[in-house]
């Protein structure tokens, strides 16, 4: 597997947002894992919300589904990862993150694309805000990918969603420990009960005289306050409260219907964040109008982070886009 272990830069010129902040530059990195760049169909793979560009390796957020012979094979494809402007790990931060929504981002990564001259892309996959921002690529975009796969997202965010993100933007706006706290908080609406009844079951740290639901949390803020910025987290939550493919457009089956990619919709059972529901709705009045459209669901009881834990029903479920297609496309070759 050929591994760019740094991120490489590309700078956009004269880049007015939404909200009609005007950038005259703006830097986006991506990295790039497996086959070289046009020698094998390209997968594109947004992070989520603590996410980054580095998907496979040592330190690869997503590599039980990504890498040699995995699910989504380096050895077959090439696979392309954007840094969400401004999430901090290539070193560059957004200040003022008000200005910027979902479809902002997708139109960078859309320029991204255009400047490593990719004409068509295989796949576009991504979970939670990275599935949010796959929808507004194909929206904006609509013969750029021959699958589209939003896995535990929507193409919308609720009202429950924009309540959530509302919160966090108080603490993170609020509290002493602003990064540790919003990621508490976090924590309880990407898991479920029965995942923590499953994990603690009300069993205590006696070395810290604290239930262990308690010191995991602690545990969780405190690691991510080593490795996030407050500005990065303020944008992304920012994200999560913009996806919307009708903002200022047609209705949704009037904007996801000219997409030309097959679309895989994968939900959680679970999802306390992005209910699956919500998933169902898009799937049943989606269908009603276009034909290649499939929803699947992930059976669990760890809520949104199902789609980082349950890596072999992932597997199977993807499969048939990644390993069946991809075997096919050898034999055809």
């Amino acid at each position: 597997m050929k591994l760019e272990n740094n991120p490489t830069t590309i700078t956009i010129q004269n880049f007015t947002t939404e909200s009609g902040a005007f950038y005259a530059s703006f830097n986006l990195s991506y990295q790039l894992f497996g086959q070289a760049l046009h020698t094998a169909p390209i997968v594109l793979v947004n992070h989520a919300l603590t996410g980054n560009s580095q998907v496979v390796g040592s330190q690869g957020w997503w590599n039980v589904l990504i890498g040699d012979d995995k699910t989504i094979d380096t050895n077959k494809y090439t696979i392309l990862a954007f840094n969400v402007p401004g999430n901090g790990f290539d070193g560059i931060l957004i200040e003022n993150y008000w200005d910027f929504t979902t479809r902002d981002v997708a139109r960078l990564f859309i320029e991204g694309i255009k400047t490593l001259q990719i004409e068509q892309l295989y796949a576009i996959i991504g979970g939670s805000v990275g599935g949010g921002i796959a929808w507004e690529i194909a929206a904006l975009s609509p013969k750029i990918t021959q699958h589209l796969i939003p896995i535990a997202t929507d193409w919308k965010a609720t009202d429950w969603m924009i309540a959530n993100c509302f919160l966090q933007e108080q603490i993170l706006k609020n509290s002493a420990k602003p990064i540790e706290d919003a990621r508490i908080h976090a924590m309880m609406c990407y898991r479920t009960p029965e995942s923590f009844k499953l994990k603690f079951d009300r069993t205590t740290n006696e070395q810290l005289g604290i239930y262990n639901i308690e010191s995991w949390l602690s545990h969780h803020g405190e690691k991510l306050q080593k490795r996030f910025q407050l500005s990065a987290y303020k944008l992304m939550n920012q994200l999560l409260k913009t996806i919307d493919i009708t903002r200022n457009r047609e209705s949704f089956v009037a904007v996801a219907s000219k997409i030309e990619a097959d679309i895989h919709i994968i939900g959680i059972n679970s999802d306390l964040f992005f209910t699956v529901n919500e998933n169902k709705e898009t799937y049943e009045t989606l269908k009603k109008y276009k034909e290649n459209v499939t929803f699947q669901e992930i059976d669990s009881i760890h809520g949104h982070d199902a789609f980082l834990i349950e890596y072999k029903q992932l597997d199977n479920l993807l499969k048939g886009i990644f390993v069946e297609k991809s075997s096919r496309l050898l034999r055809e070759g």
